[in-house]
């Protein structure tokens, strides 16, 4: 029998405060020079004093009710005591006992439509560390402690987890409510979303095994790559009669395998204790209230409201997983009091489809074209009505995504469909002249042939007459 897997991640967000968790210090240190962004109470200089960011605070409680989370009641910070070059205090503050949010849930969806409820433990608030970086073939590591202190929520799942693509859809998910809620930009490249993996494999119907972590995995295809490396380690340690240790271990990139770290540390281990410079804080109902009524319409409520407008499922999920699509397509779908409805579905289509293949092409981003959600809206409209042809609409892309308007673009260039039925006949005439061979398939039987001169008078049409009215003129001239 095969193993397998049991999967609960942990994951990190930093937050999108202005200022570190507990200091004044600005928190936004991209691209600063290292060991710029930092504070007194940062390096953990004798004499100083914590102060809690309220913002961090409400931020969490923003994302615990996105996750179905419990975020009334008290929360405390506690001292998490390690001993790491990147943490200066030598403890981490940290939520142990009273989290922030606690006993949530998100539904996820898979390719194949099968829904998975993936449990949330908790939700707490602490400071980051610093970052190691660790110099190839050199004798020593470089520490910059501008991310240290910076406001870190970590989220903890129960173990629900099966698959690495269960895992995947997870992560999208919960980037796409930090996103759209605006508590963390949750951009692995930048560290601002980190996941550790935490997991165990066993046979059907026996106790789970031991589990192992792997940590500070900083993109969705890392995830998966572990999950699948270890989950076959593992089962390859079982089978040979070994045994697994609950150790820590870090993820090769470069190799594409699992390296142990440490071995893991336990809860005692940490020394918690309640932190004596920082009183607890009491989440009232009304203070909820006044949370909830700043949130923006999230993921799942997006794509409630695209389905219902007649958006496929599948489309209506990618783009409410987006910020910039979404926000993109809702503009484009309100295009203007006077605008012709557009076919929310064709609008999809089209955004999904050509535009974010364009972007794709050149590897540009929605926000960094030019193009305007009223000009797609009118592209989209203008195929609609009938006054363009789908191809020519392809020809105009590159210029509406350009900013140009394609109704002006139509215009100027005389791109509107021919609707003259006697051009449409000369256009005809003139391709039966030229392939008598083709007429005569026709005439015999073979009316599948009809469309070696479909061809040459759309051509001859430049593209621009309805394909429907070409194949009814067509098939009279050929007396079908």
């Amino acid at each position: 029998m095969s193993y397998q897997a049991v999967i609960g991640l942990e994951v990190h967000l930093q937050l999108k405060t202005r200022s570190k968790i507990f200091s004044a210090c600005p928190q936004e240190y991209h691209g600063a020079e290292p060991n710029t962004f930092t504070d007194p109470f940062t390096l953990g200089l004798p004499g100083t004093l914590p102060t809690l960011n309220r913002e961090a605070v409400e931020l969490a409680m923003m994302f615990g009710l996105g996750l179905n989370c419990d975020v009334s009641g008290f929360t405390q910070f506690h001292r998490k005591n390690y001993f790491y070059p990147d943490a200066p205090k030598n403890f981490q503050l940290s939520q142990y006992d009273r989290p922030i949010a606690r006993d949530g849930h998100l539904d996820v969806t898979l390719e194949g439509g099968d829904v998975h409820r993936i449990r949330i433990k908790r939700a707490h608030l602490e400071d980051d560390a610093g970052k190691l970086t660790h110099p190839a073939y050199a004798p020593y590591s470089l520490l910059d402690l501008n991310r240290a202190g910076s406001s870190l929520l970590e989220m903890v799942t129960e173990a629900d987890l099966r698959t690495a693509e269960q895992a995947r859809a997870f992560l999208e998910s919960v980037q796409a409510i930090a996103q759209a809620l605006g508590v963390s930009d949750a951009t692995p490249e930048e560290g601002k979303m980190r996941c550790d993996v935490n997991l165990s494999v066993h046979r059907p119907g026996e106790p789970w095994g031991t589990k192992c972590e792997v940590k500070n995995l900083n993109s969705f295809r890392s995830v998966a790559r572990a999950i699948e490396f270890e989950t076959a380690r593992q089962s390859r340690v079982l089978d040979a009669g070994g045994r697994i240790t609950q150790d820590t271990l870090g993820w090769d990139e470069g190799g594409q395998k699992t390296f142990l770290m440490r071995t893991k540390e336990g809860e005692a281990d940490y020394r918690y204790f309640p932190e004596p410079d920082l009183p607890p804080l009491d989440i009232t109902p009304e203070w909820i209230a006044r949370v909830q009524a700043r949130m923006p319409e999230l993921p799942v409520q997006k794509r409630g409201r695209y389905v219902a407008a007649g958006v496929r499922d599948s489309d209506a999920r990618a783009l409410s997983l987006s910020v910039p699509l979404s926000r993109f397509y809702d503009d484009a779908l309100r295009a203007g009091p006077d605008a012709r409805p557009v076919d929310a579905q064709k609008l999809a289509n089209w955004l999904l489809g050509d535009v974010s293949g364009w972007l794709a092409a050149r590897e540009q981003a929605l926000a960094d074209a030019a193009v305007q959600p009223a000009h797609l809206a009118a592209l989209v409209g203008l195929i609609d009505a009938g006054t363009i042809s789908g191809r020519v609409a392809k020809d105009l892309l590159p210029d509406v995504m350009a900013g140009h308007d394609p109704a002006a673009l139509v215009r100027e260039r005389g791109l509107s469909v021919v609707t003259d039925t006697g051009a449409i006949d000369a256009a005809i005439d003139a391709a039966m002249v030229a392939d008598p061979a083709t007429v005569e398939k026709v005439r015999g039987g073979n009316a599948k042939a009809m469309n070696a001169l479909f061809g040459p008078v759309m051509k001859a049409l430049g593209g621009q007459a309805k394909p429907e009215v070409v194949r009814e003129r067509l098939t009279h001239k050929l007396g079908l």
